[in-house]
């Protein structure tokens, strides 16, 4: 039976969203053996360092602008088909470097993959640059510079992901206010391995619309209130967090709580093959785990929508979409 409820998503690593048997693929055609990591067509890994090192291995199986097209197209095809009407994700100039790739060729791949997807299913979508903030400052500021000259139309939010443990928020303050000079929308990780302090500096310092992730959030009651006095939306991502033993189960995840303190949240699938998931997966969760009905989920889709980095009128034009879809 098909999904009926209209889903969007605003937080996935585009490299991360690969599924095993196109990565499979892509390994058969590059040479590469890939049988450590893949295991009855599902990605496998033991903890958080093993994960990063098979992420790295597959992220690196897509080296022209051709592969990206796919990897962008076969992703939001599969979201379509579960019932998505609009997607963001993450792109990454430094994982474009690595690839051999300028940005410009890497961002236009994935661009022609988006279009690719949007003329078959209607799926409407865009990218978010991001910098890597273990890659240091220089880095950042970097990404931040390439995503302001916005070499593509679909380019239309600036973030940073990585390691929390690593820098000072205050040291990428240029970083951000050369995205948001620029007219990007601004989200920045926090709240996931960092605690709450993680997040109140990124609101201090960086004053992000969005934080990717957050949940650590609920450690600090007066912050909690202040994310929903100031209505920053968070990026959750349930299944992503147990998995990775952010919390221990989902009767402990805080998505519930948040949401009734006031705050702004969202579904999204992080980096879905690699925690066995989909954005699907990560709604059945919400409704089988924290209790949510058909309406409060719809409720999320629309603050989803509410929170897209996109213009006035694809807003409204999606926002009209979803409510069609749920009458």
């Amino acid at each position: 039976m098909k999904d009926v409820l209209p889903k969007a998503e605003i937080h996935c690593h585009i490299e991360g969203a690969a599924p095993p048997d196109l990565v499979a693929k892509q390994a058969a055609r590059y040479g590469v053996d890939v049988s450590a990591m893949i295991e009855n067509g599902r990605f496998v890994w033991s903890d958080f360092t093993s994960f990063l090192a098979g992420y790295d291995r597959a992220a690196d199986l897509f080296r022209s602008e051709e592969d990206y097209a796919l990897l962008a197209e076969t992703y939001l095809s599969s979201l379509a088909r579960d019932g998505a009407i609009y997607a963001e994700f993450f792109t990454s100039p430094d994982h474009a470097r690595r690839a051999g790739l300028s940005p410009e060729a890497y961002t236009n791949g994935l661009a022609e993959g988006m279009e690719r997807a949007r003329a078959k299913t209607g799926i409407e979508s865009r990218m978010i640059v991001t910098g890597v903030r273990h890659f240091g400052v220089e880095a950042v500021e970097a990404a931040a510079r390439f995503a302001a000259r916005r070499t593509h139309r679909l380019v239309s939010g600036f973030g940073m992901a990585g390691d929390e443990r690593i820098g000072d928020l205050e040291d990428f303050e240029r970083a951000f206010e050369i995205a948001r000079e620029a007219g990007l929308g601004i989200t920045v990780h926090a709240g996931e391995f960092g605690g709450p302090d993680s997040v109140r500096a990124a609101l201090d310092h960086l004053r992000p619309a969005r934080i990717g992730h957050g949940v650590r959030a609920i450690e600090d009651a007066e912050l909690v209130r202040r994310i929903a006095a100031e209505g920053v939306v968070l990026e959750t991502c349930p299944v992503s967090n147990v998995a990775l033993k952010v919390f221990d189960d989902y009767a402990s995840h805080p998505l519930p709580a948040l949401m009734k303190a006031g705050c702004k949240v969202t579904l999204n699938s992080d980096d879905p093959p690699w925690f066995w998931t989909s954005l699907k997966r990560e709604y059945d969760v919400a409704r089988e785990h924290f209790g949510l009905d058909h309406k409060a989920l719809a409720k999320l889709t629309r603050t989803a929508i509410e929170a897209a980095f996109v213009d006035r009128r694809t807003r409204a034009d999606l926002l009209a979409k979803a409510e069609a879809k749920m009458r």
